[in-house]
């Protein structure tokens, strides 16, 4: 099959090598974005050439904008590491033209050239299958963020947590994560403690996406030396780690389980036994980035059916590729609230 892209006007396919993105390129140390047109042979390999209708903003295209080696190596480079979209070439068994397709994480977007972009080409493995009853836009609301989050309650289920049993702490409950995590646990039967750092911001959301009641970092950083402390949640979602998820686990009432999924606050932890032991506390951690195909369909349509946050589109921002550059500086500069979308075509 010959290489080509398709543009689709009027019913009519008109065939270009050459597709727009988002460039970010090294220059005196500085790193600067602009729009740049491409050609298709400026693609990596991969078994699949998809052209992207979504993609979305998330804090590592912020740092791959930055020139943060931990997270892009080389440029130029275009971010992105998510991006759903419909499948135009195939060297693969497991799709065929015409396919509609969701990739997030991975490479994507990191040292691959990303979702930024009006097409992308990358291995069969890194796609799933967009569900039947979800549009493109949908998938890019949830994107990255809200499968992390919806990852994390299915391991929690799949670990034994019900909704009898209690309360679920939720940290970073205004991030992509947490608020996702807030809202799915609200549509399922769950009650929800939104853990947030002020007390004083978003409470119009969180009452939105159905948090029961909220705590400040009093609550969720402890640092009395105790080991143990009195149960205040039945189960946690967390995503920061360091103190806050030591704390989460010393007040974890017996048999429930916490999701670790991230660590904004730091990467160490120092906890003990304890709770482990004498309370049977489960620490599940989650991997997003590369979790296996099988399990990111299973999630990915539970997502598009019982689990879809409704209350979430309401904190959504669409934008163009053309004007994204306002966006990742907001990100930037820790200003971004909501999702960011962004419609490539």
């Amino acid at each position: 099959m010959s290489t080509y892209l398709a543009y689709k006007l009027n019913n009519n396919f008109y065939m270009s090598n050459e597709f727009r993105a988002l460039r970010v390129t090294e220059k005196d140390g500085e790193y600067i974005r602009d729009i740049k047109t491409l050609n298709i042979s400026d693609l990596p390999e991969g078994d699949l050439l998809i052209y992207v209708e979504y993609s979305s903003l998330n804090y590592k295209d912020a740092l791959s904008c930055s020139g943060n080696k931990g997270v892009t190596r080389n440029y130029p480079h275009t971010p992105g590491i998510d991006a759903v979209g419909i499948v135009k070439e195939t060297n693969s068994n497991k799709f065929i033209v015409g396919d509609k397709v969701i990739v997030t994480g991975f490479d994507l977007g990191m040292n691959t050239d990303g979702g930024l972009a009006e097409y992308i080409r990358v291995p069969e493995s890194w796609a799933v299958k967009l569900p039947e009853n979800m549009s493109t836009r949908q998938a890019m609301i949830i994107g990255t963020a809200g499968l992390t989050a919806a990852l994390c309650i299915n391991k929690l289920l799949i670990a034994g947590q019900k909704p009898e049993m209690g309360d679920i702490v939720v940290t970073g409950a205004l991030g992509g994560v947490g608020s996702v995590a807030i809202a799915i646990l609200n549509k399922i039967g769950f009650k929800t403690i939104a853990a947030t750092t002020d007390l004083n911001d978003g409470e119009d959301i969180l009452k939105i996406i159905g948090a029961d009641r909220r705590v400040d970092k009093t609550v969720t950083n402890d640092n009395s030396g105790k080991v143990m402390l009195k149960p205040q949640w039945a189960g946690a979602v967390d995503v920061v780690g360091g103190n806050t998820l030591a704390t989460i686990i010393k007040g974890c009432a017996p048999n429930g389980s916490i999701s670790c999924c991230g660590n904004i606050g730091s990467g160490d932890l120092t906890t003990s036994v304890y709770p482990f032991i004498l309370r049977g506390v489960n620490l599940l951690g989650i991997d997003s980035q590369n979790c296996k195909s099988e399990i990111r369909t299973e999630v990915w349509n539970r997502i598009a059916d019982e689990w879809y946050p409704e209350s979430i589109e309401q904190f959504v921002t669409e934008t163009t590729l053309d004007n994204v550059d306002e966006y990742i500086t907001l990100m930037q500069n820790k200003k971004s609230r909501g999702r960011v979308i962004v419609k490539i075509q």
